[in-house]
């Protein structure tokens, strides 16, 4: 087992050193530089702009400019944040709880609600209920993020006046209980648009694997000595057709980030997506870089958990 994760450790440092490595060029490659804002502002000069670019080392050749990226970055220094004016580190730590709340919250409630339905659809078989659910899941699926969150927004929020539409917080926020109650009131809709998605794709892959089992011979021998169907389906079918539901699990949480960077637009949410959408307008390399970064080793860590958790829930993977 430990093999097994240091391997997959190895693995996932080659990653995250090629995205980071593929998203230094990209962003090098195309026209304009983090000063291009400037360059319609009278007040300054050709001087200044050219004395900002020596300084910041961006006159410099693009192969030096990667190796004293990659120098930066494998020493934990991402660098100062042009747009926000503050240590990238900074920017991160305040975006990144937010993000983790948002899609934690999603994750959960997305992944517990996808088992249940998904095993209820795999164990009830061909039914037009389950027809019904397996089709708006379909839907779902085929639904960008971002319009599910426009028709949460105008449903609940705007036509009834259920939940707020934007921010994190009231404006005048309370403290105390009823501060995290407010911020639980406005983290419902972006979760809820998040958790439908994630329910959606967990739904399918483990109605899948629900029906790859109900004819093993463990559930024909559990129904041979009388056990009750609901206990076949929670203490052997269930346990044995988590495996593919939890390597998923393994990617969804870092995959999320690509959907949580437009719910987070929408609704305005304080976390990541506005800070990765406004630093690649604003051509903010070191905040782009730490943000890309922080992503890859989300995936490379859900990754190893992933196999981690396949490996606990089925015997054959730890002796092998």
């Amino acid at each position: 087992m430990i093999r097994v994760v240091l391997s997959r450790l190895g693995q996932g440092a080659t990653i995250v050193a090629l995205v980071v490595s593929g998203c230094f060029a990209l962003i090098r490659l195309a026209p304009g530089d983090p000063f291009a804002v400037s360059y319609v502002q009278e007040n300054v000069t050709a001087e200044m702009r050219d004395r900002m670019r020596r300084i910041y080392g961006f006159d410099r050749p693009i192969a030096e400019q990667y190796v004293l990226f990659v120098r930066n970055v494998a020493r934990g220094e991402l660098g100062w944040s042009f747009s926000r004016g503050r240590p990238v580190a900074q920017v991160l730590a305040e975006a990144v709880p937010p993000t983790l709340l948002l899609m934690g919250t999603a994750l959960l409630l997305g992944g517990v609600g996808g088992v249940a339905v998904g095993a209820w659809q795999g164990w009830r078989g061909d039914t037009r209920k389950t027809r019904i659910v397996g089709r708006v899941s379909l839907v779902i699926l085929s639904m960008p993020e971002f319009v599910l969150a426009l028709l949460l927004a105008l449903g609940p929020a705007l036509a009834w006046g259920l939940f707020p539409v934007t921010g994190m917080q009231s404006d005048f926020a309370p403290p105390g209980i009823a501060g995290v109650l407010d911020v639980l009131h406005h983290l419902v809709l972006p979760a809820l648009t998040l958790a439908l998605v994630v329910c959606a794709m967990v739904a399918r892959h483990q109605r899948r694997a629900i029906l790859a089992v109900t004819d093993a011979d463990f559930v024909r021998a559990a129904r041979a000595k009388g056990v009750p169907e609901h206990r076949i389906l929670l203490r052997h079918a269930l346990r044995n057709a988590l495996v593919p539901v939890l390597t998923l699990a393994g990617v969804l949480f870092p995959a999320l980030i690509g959907g949580a960077v437009l719910v987070e637009r929408v609704f305005a949410w304080p976390g990541m997506g506005s800070v990765v959408v406004d630093a690649v307008v604003r051509r903010d390399y070191p905040l782009v870089g730490g943000s890309v970064l922080l992503s890859s080793l989300a995936v490379v860590m859900g990754t190893v958990l992933a196999d981690i958790a396949v490996a606990w829930a089925d015997p054959r993977r730890r002796q092998s």
